[in-house]
């Protein structure tokens, strides 16, 4: 009886439960409520817990807002801020340049009279007159202005154009600064055209003022240009005196040792006296940084190598031969000394370095043959390779390759 009590009563008191739950709320909700001792309705503090958080403070507005927007009053308006923001900027940069350049106010000035001069169709006396009043605004500041790219073209233009006088006054003016500007590479083309222009006189006293600074020069890739372009405008005494700097130390400190009539290095040795050793180490020190830079285009570089291999031992020719087997030798044979260090470098070089100058001259050969000089190393070549196949072969390499296409450049 007991147990079918408890039974019985269980029910009930779910039924109890929900009955009670459903008065005091007033919904069929079984969840409880955190407040419960008074209805949701009496109680407005209530509702406001219900509502979304609004905080006090404004939103930050987006830059695609309104405010931010551009003006929809026409395309003049977006067109004029444009414009002032490029007027501005332009302004910016005409400042910087203001300050890092002292003479820019000057090379704008140049700039606006090169336009007019170095028109083809302007007529002599207006052209010089722009020279003159060019020449008149550089004055005393010319090696100042010589480095930059547009007052390097202007002297350039005043050079060639200017009278005698002019031009004496700007060599004048350049001279004492001849070092520096053959360094630059704007006014390096400046100073070959003022080499062309110079009288005799004027071109012996630059070669004797490189005296002292041509290794130097020859290992700069820019100043390298300005001792050929000397050394090709000289005389065969002028041409000697650059050389013997190269050669020796006794002949780069003693003026007068160089003064002699012997142009060959070994004719040289025996007169003077020299130490062949000492010559060759001299000589090693000079050339081996020319090599590492690769600076090879220059007939007076060739003649150096030349005279080097001349006096050299089998092992140092050796290192230089192996050195120049490649494709640095296709930039040489071009020159008569060059083409001799070509035929040089195939005749002593081993099988190796044969065939790394063949894979060198590989998309070369045509002009190669062409060439006056550069067909010469191809021939020996064939020459040497057809002591080792057949003779047909030799035929094959020499007059094919070498000859036909010389005989057809003539005809050209």
């Amino acid at each position: 009886m007991a147990a079918k009590n408890q039974q019985t009563q269980k029910p009930n008191k779910r039924k109890q439960f929900s009955s009670t739950k459903t008065d005091k709320d007033g919904s069929k909700s079984k969840k409880p409520k955190l407040l419960s001792s008074t209805p949701s309705s009496a109680n407005p503090s209530n509702k406001l817990l219900k509502k979304p958080f609004n905080s006090s403070k404004p939103k930050r507005e987006h830059p695609t807002h309104s405010k931010f927007k551009k003006s929809e009053s026409g395309n003049d308006n977006k067109e004029l801020t444009k414009r002032e923001r490029r007027i501005q900027a332009k302004e910016l940069a005409e400042a910087r340049k203001k300050k890092r350049k002292p003479h820019y106010t000057l090379e704008q000035e140049l700039a606006s009279l090169w336009e007019k001069m170095r028109r083809r169709n302007i007529a002599k006396e207006d052209r010089s007159k722009l020279i003159t009043e060019a020449l008149q605004k550089m004055k005393g500041k010319i090696p100042e202005i010589a480095g930059s790219h547009v007052s390097s073209r202007v002297l350039q233009t005043c050079v060639k154009y200017c009278s005698q006088i002019e031009r004496d006054a700007v060599f004048s003016e350049l001279q004492p600064h001849l070092l520096t500007l053959s360094c630059n590479a704007y006014a390096v083309h400046l100073v070959k055209k003022m080499f062309d222009a110079a009288s005799k006189k004027q071109l012996a006293g630059v070669i004797s003022s490189l005296r002292g600074h041509v290794a130097s020069l020859l290992r700069h890739m820019v100043g390298s240009v300005v001792i050929e372009h000397a050394y090709q405008l000289g005389n065969a005494t002028q041409k000697q005196e650059l050389l013997m700097e190269l050669y020796s130390t006794e002949l780069h400190l003693f003026k007068d040792l160089a003064s002699i009539k012997e142009s060959r290095l070994i004719d040289i040795i025996s007169k003077l006296d020299l130490q062949k050793s000492s010559v060759l180490r001299h000589m090693s020190s000079v050339i081996q940084p020319i090599l590492e830079k690769g600076i090879l285009d220059h007939s007076m570089i060739h003649r150096v190598l030349i005279e080097y291999l001349d006096i050299a031992d089998k092992s140092s020719a050796a290192d230089i031969i192996q050195q120049l087997s490649g494709p640095l030798l296709v930039r040489m044979i071009h020159t008569r000394e060059g083409s001799k260090i070509g035929m040089l470098c195939v005749k002593h070089g081993s099988a190796k370095e044969r065939k790394k100058i063949i894979k060198g001259m590989k998309g070369h050969i045509s002009k190669i043959a062409h060439d006056q000089c550069g067909c010469m190393v191809r021939v020996v070549y064939g020459i040497l390779s057809a002591q080792i196949s057949s003779v047909r072969n030799a035929i094959r390499v020499v007059f094919v390759d070498s000859l036909f296409l010389t005989l057809l450049a003539c005809k050209e």
